[in-house]
């Protein structure tokens, strides 16, 4: 996959790549024992940078929606983020390259005992603002109310703390945090699937958005992704099939 001087001008107008990561979301990025970024999505941002002959810079948030603006306003050039029309207002998305599951959590004495039980009147739902989940839950939940927390790492303490009926959330992220807190569990199954992809800004062009969605593919099909989850202990998600 080379590229043109001028599609990598469409990539990098600073001259380097700075990619949005957002570690809100332990499936994709997190930090090593050094407290340095690390995971999935950085490395695919690296060997995009090496791809492209450019410089990286790893431009850092703490939640999916601050991540989202950064490359909606081209403070960043591209991003990794779940796929939704909301968020496809200014970004070009790839192809999934990820996918992970969307897991309520409740109380062991909650009477909720299914996923499709959740949408009553009286139960609040506990969301990350601006987070993935929160955007397909906005659409789909009718008669439950939903209570954002400030991020995805907030959720489970919201939950406890005001006495909610129903926390959402990534799987992993539920169950990490269930550890700290016996007395609650996770439905089974999964209310959503949630498709991880990158982005960047519509204004780069067709050329651009053409190449990301091939460098995403290839990622794929070589192992390159099955191989970062592995790599960082990744359980739980899965590579994305072929677009």
């Amino acid at each position: 996959m080379s590229a043109s001087t001028d599609l990598i001008a469409a990539f990098a107008p600073q001259g380097h790549l700075r990619a949005s990561i957002n570690l809100g979301n332990p499936i994709l990025a997190g930090r090593d024992g050094a407290g340095q970024p690390a995971g999935v999505s950085i490395d695919l941002a690296r060997n995009l940078a090496a791809r492209l002959g450019l410089e990286i810079e790893l431009v850092v948030f703490d939640t999916a929606g601050k991540s989202v603006a950064a490359v909606k306003a081209e403070d960043a050039d591209v991003g990794f983020f779940a796929i939704d029309p909301l968020r496809g207002e200014g970004i070009d998305f790839t192809a999934a390259y990820v996918l992970i599951e969307g897991a309520y959590a409740v109380a062991e004495a909650s009477p909720l005992k299914a996923n499709e039980e959740v949408d009553r009147t009286g139960h609040r739902v506990v969301v990350g603002t601006g987070s993935a989940y929160d955007l397909y839950l906005s659409r789909e939940i009718k008669a439950a109310e939903l209570v954002r927390a400030e991020s995805s790492q907030a959720v489970v303490d919201t939950f406890i703390a005001n006495r909610y009926e129903v926390a959402a959330g990534v799987r992993q992220q539920l169950e990490a945090d269930l550890l700290r807190h016996p007395g609650y569990r996770l439905l089974p199954g999964r209310f959503m699937v949630i498709q991880q992809a990158m982005g960047l800004p519509k204004s780069r062009g067709d050329a651009a958005t053409r190449y990301l969605r091939a460098y995403v593919e290839e990622m794929k099909a070589s192992g390159f992704v099955a191989q970062a989850l592995a790599r960082h202990g990744i359980q739980g998600a899965s590579v994305a099939p072929a677009a």
